[in-house]
């Protein structure tokens, strides 16, 4: 067992618990992240992946169970005060200003960690344009700075959402689908400039993934969701060739 392994993990939930309408989302998993590793999360639609992500940024509270960051428990703190702690999340579909430019977008998201924007303060600062271009090179967006977000094709986009989460300079993100809406042509580039870029800016990352050659090539460790239950986890390659995945997630029967 490595040190990584016997250190206390980034994420840990403990017999998380939370149903809709009688649909249980989460029924008593637990589940580990540890420093420095790529997590992915697979399984079925509806069987609560993203709902997992919800779980963790605060947005939804579990009916029982908790969720620990560096050993201290998270499960009641609002999104924000949980991002102030260091875990930043890139959604499937990106949250980005189409009309503005993309430059435009990360200062905004350095300023408001800041928190020294207002109306009466100019966005466009020095020193918020040297940190924003400098995440803007580290994906490879800086000669698409001065553009406006709206005509960047997908795989652009999802880089810049996910430039936005690194200027909270988090220890954890959270990816809905990084490469959804990705041709599939695109989808193997994108991921290696995010992992490279995470990995420089040593950021851990837990994923939801549909694409099982993605996660097959980038996860470290999979987790497999099925119906609120933890069905399996391990190394990508003997998960993904575990007959109940096969069945279940991948749909070979």
């Amino acid at each position: 067992m490595t040190e990584s392994r016997k250190a206390e993990p980034l994420l840990k939930a403990r017999d998380l618990q939370v149903a809709f309408s009688g649909v249980k989302a989460a029924d008593g998993v637990n589940l580990e992240v540890h420093e420095g590793e790529f997590l992915a999360i697979i399984g079925p639609n509806g069987s609560g992946k993203t709902t997992f992500l919800h779980l963790c940024t605060g947005y939804v509270r579990p009916f029982a169970g908790d969720v620990f960051l560096d050993g201290r428990s998270i499960t009641r703190l609002t999104p924000r005060a949980i991002t102030r702690l260091g875990i930043a999340r890139a959604f499937q579909i990106p949250q980005l200003f189409s009309d503005q430019r993309v430059i435009d977008n990360v200062m905004l998201a350095i300023a408001a960690r800041r928190g020294i924007w207002d109306a009466f303060r100019p966005l466009d600062r020095a020193d918020h344009r040297a940190e924003a271009m400098t995440l803007l090179e580290l994906v490879g967006l800086a000669e698409h700075a001065e553009q406006p977000a709206a005509v960047l094709p997908e795989g652009l986009r999802k880089l810049a959402d996910i430039v936005i989460a690194l200027t909270l300079k988090p220890r954890l993100l959270l990816l809905d689908e990084p490469t959804s809406g990705v041709s599939a042509i695109e989808r193997f580039a994108l991921m290696e400039t995010l992992m490279t870029a995470l990995r420089q800016s040593k950021v851990t990352a837990l994923f939801v993934e549909h694409d099982m050659d993605v996660v097959a090539r980038y996860a470290d460790r999979v987790v497999v969701w099925d119906s609120g239950h933890v069905m399996a986890e391990g190394k990508p390659d003997v998960v993904l060739k575990d007959p109940r995945v096969l069945q279940n997630v991948v749909g070979v029967a």
